[in-house]
């Protein structure tokens, strides 16, 4: 039986009047990529907070086996976090970063740290105001992936780079990085550009999950409708998730519809993540 490498039940979280979690239960398995995504309120913050043993919660919660509030330096041998790439020091030289790392990380591999190094071509002793957002980006996965740890959180990891550093360091993750044995967790706004490397995706909405599922099990329960006016109100017999307008044409999320009988109406899609995450808060707001 394989261990969860998160496992979350009835998770709850207040502070003062706010619900900030509402008896979440969710589990992140060995070898996936799992995306928390929420607008902003929603939990997410919160939820990894607990999970990175920072504050406590009420329900159940064991990371790597471990309680993470009370077990925490434990914890944070086999765990590594990143919450924004761009906050390295700026007066920090290349070098001094590795030694750093390697000082105050017991997992970390200075092999490891200095092939990644060489790979990316990063000067040593240059400091982290010369570098490029891109070289920023390869510096700390650089630190990061030399780290022997078994689950990864990501906390908005690519907030304030250009598109090509952020494909580079989604690349270089999954290349470098991800194998069957680690586990990643990350929330971002930029759902567009994770929906390809997610195994797994959790929506949070104030303080609850509204939908926990395998990515390769959402075309068989979601789908999303184009229909010219003729088929509008018969689409809406069917009972949608949400509906908007698009250049003239109606479109439609449905949950657990007969494919034939959308087939019947229009023009039947996957939908993206973006899109199906935004018909889920919508039904929430209604």
């Amino acid at each position: 039986m394989t261990t969860n490498v998160i496992e979350a039940r009835g998770l709850s979280k207040r502070y003062g009047q706010t619900v900030a979690l509402d008896g979440v239960s969710f589990h992140a398995a060995p070898g996936r990529i799992v995306g928390l995504i929420g607008p902003n309120g929603a939990g997410k913050t919160t939820a990894l907070n607990a999970i990175l043993g920072l504050i406590p919660a009420e329900g159940e919660l064991t990371v790597m086996g471990l309680d993470p509030y009370r077990e925490r330096g434990r914890l944070m041998e086999v765990t590594s976090f990143i919450a924004d790439v761009a906050v390295l020091p700026r007066w920090l030289k290349v070098q001094q970063a590795i030694d750093f790392v390697a000082h105050v990380h017991p997992r970390f591999r200075p092999e490891r740290c200095a092939e990644l190094i060489n790979r990316f071509g990063l000067p040593r002793k240059a400091r982290v105001a010369s570098l490029s957002k891109g070289m920023v980006t390869q510096l700390h996965l650089a630190l990061v992936m030399a780290i022997d740890a078994k689950l990864l959180v990501l906390d908005e990891p690519t907030l304030g780079l250009d598109i090509v550093s952020r494909k580079q360091f989604y690349d270089h993750l999954l290349n470098d990085y991800m194998d069957d044995e680690r586990t990643i967790l990350v929330t971002t706004h930029q759902v567009e550009e994770i929906e390809n490397i997610l195994t797994d995706v959790i929506f949070l909405e104030r303080g609850k999950v509204v939908l926990d599922l395998a990515m390769d099990a959402v075309a068989d329960r979601f789908a999303q409708l184009v229909v010219g006016p003729e088929h509008v109100e018969a689409a809406r017999r069917l009972k949608p998730l949400s509906e908007r307008n698009s250049l003239g044409r109606t479109v439609f999320m449905f949950e657990g519809a007969d494919p034939k009988a959308l087939a019947a109406l229009g023009d039947v899609r996957q939908p993206s993540l973006a899109d199906l995450f935004v018909a889920k808060m919508t039904t929430r707001a209604v």
